[in-house]
């Protein structure tokens, strides 16, 4: 016997699916919208709609973009000689948080992983390969995350542009701030020895 119906298991099962949410989650969410009958879910439906709908792939930098271009490589107070090179749309919102980068960017669409049969051609590095032949770019900086095949793809770019006149940079690794030495792994504190400044 079914004590709920069929249509808010649907809505359930289907936010369950999202990163993040979990099945208690998910009840939350649905019952919530349930109990409030206020058009919040028309407009949540449109606003999915228009992902769909509205929503283009940048021809330059592959970021998500209202227009053909995105309003970062629109702008021209950006370095356009300065692209960093993440492996998605999110990471370019991570980096511009910080306020401190005047750059452009190139979003890979992800990471070069063979177990999952993603290799270089299914990602944007020709295109970012372009863009760096025109000669106009004096430095790639490699902010793929410091996994096994963010790594992996950090030096699959970095060796393609090794003849390149641009400066390859790489994102400098170590401890947080407000980190303990004690409660870091040995790959952070390695990391971080390596990448030690003047002070």
């Amino acid at each position: 016997m079914h004590i709920i119906p069929p249509s808010v298991t649907a809505l359930i099962d289907e936010f369950a699916k999202l990163p993040g949410v979990g099945p208690r989650s998910a009840e939350r969410l649905t019952f919530f919208l349930l109990r409030h009958d206020t058009g919040l879910e028309q407009r949540l439906g449109d606003a999915l709609q228009k992902l769909r709908t509205d929503l283009k792939m940048c021809h330059m930098c592959h970021n998500y973009s209202d227009a053909e271009t995105c309003v970062i490589c629109r702008n021209q107070h950006r370095n356009h000689h300065l692209i960093t090179v993440v492996e998605e749309p999110l990471d370019v919102v991570a980096v511009e948080k910080t306020g401190l980068y005047e750059g452009v960017y190139h979003v890979l669409g992800g990471v070069i992983s063979p177990i999952d049969g993603i290799g270089p051609a299914q990602l944007e590095i020709a295109s970012l390969f372009d863009r760096v032949k025109n000669g106009k770019v004096q430095e790639v900086v490699l902010a793929t995350n410091p996994t096994t095949e963010g790594e992996a793809t950090a030096l699959y770019i970095r060796k393609h542009l090794a003849d390149s006149p641009a400066k390859i940079t790489r994102l400098a690794r170590g401890l947080p701030v407000g980190g303990d030495l004690e409660y870091a792994d040995q790959i952070t504190l390695g990391r971080a020895l390596q990448e030690r400044q003047v002070f």
